[in-house]
């Protein structure tokens, strides 16, 4: 039954560190929840990278993460 949570627990840090590799920056990314760290690395899974960074920015803006320039 553990299972489920462990392998939950997995796709969360790997979605943390994707969204760090990709520019999000640590104080703002502790104030992502879970769900949308999940969905915003699948999102960037299918963008390409040139347009990780870039689409990174517009998702944590779109969610209220972060304010425009």
């Amino acid at each position: 039954m553990d299972e489920g949570g462990e392998v939950s627990d997995s796709v969360s840090i790997d979605a943390k560190r994707i969204l760090l590799r990709y520019g999000a920056p640590i104080s703002i990314l502790d104030r992502v929840s879970e769900t949308d760290r999940i969905e915003f690395a699948r999102t960037l899974a299918r963008t390409t990278l040139s347009e990780r960074e870039k689409r990174l920015r517009t998702l944590l803006e779109e969610h209220g993460y972060t304010a425009a320039d």
